[in-house]
């Protein structure tokens, strides 16, 4: 699994552990749903910027969007 994948994943996982909708997030970065959604498939890789948005709109550490899990 590359580090995209890896954060689409950890992304995903984390946006449904807050019960937020990709438009939500969408709204609460200034991103386009389009944006979180092709982040969210690895279909694009985000900046540190958006990355720091996403950690932001979402309050965790933007490590945590890196971080390898094994599969549960």
């Amino acid at each position: 699994m590359d580090l995209n994948e890896v954060m689409a994943s950890n992304l995903r996982r984390i946006r449904h552990g807050k019960k937020l909708t990709q438009e939500e997030l969408a709204h609460r970065t200034g991103l386009s749903m389009r944006h979180i959604g092709a982040i969210e498939r690895a279909e694009t890789s985000a900046t540190l910027t958006v990355l720091g948005q996403i950690s932001e709109a979402l309050d965790v550490d933007p490590r945590e969007f890196l971080a390898k899990t094994s599969p549960t």
